[in-house]
């Protein structure tokens, strides 16, 4: 039976992992069997990572819009109630977006949706 050298196609998915584990600390960037760990760990944090990101930014939109209601004297699930009931469709960014950067603009939004509940 003839030898089998496992050429450059193993190569090629070694220098893969590798060439993804540049600047990591030590072994990790250097060694493949390291790297390869290394590297799934990190891929695996970044997808889970981008989940949490969505998560951060519409807790941090409710707090807004939040603190902006009740500077108006209302609370944040009354406030999304009566958009709702008037059938203002604005997302949770933009509302926290004219809370911090239009509050007369907001103000209005709060007696719209005070009066419909």
């Amino acid at each position: 039976m003839t030898r089998v050298k496992r050429g450059y196609i193993a190569r090629r998915r070694r220098n893969k992992v590798l060439k993804q584990a540049r600047g990591f600390y030590g072994r990790r960037s250097s060694t493949y069997a390291a790297a390869k760990i290394a590297v799934f760990r990190a891929l695996q944090y970044a997808y889970d990572g981008r989940k949490h990101k969505k998560r951060d930014f519409r807790r941090l939109w409710i707090t807004r819009i939040n603190a902006a209601a009740r500077l108006n004297g209302f609370s944040y699930s009354k406030f999304i109630h009566g958009l709702k009931e008037a059938k203002i469709n604005l997302n949770r960014n933009v509302l926290a977006q004219i809370a911090v950067s239009d509050p007369a603009g907001f103000s209005k939004l709060v007696d719209i949706s005070r009066s419909v509940s």
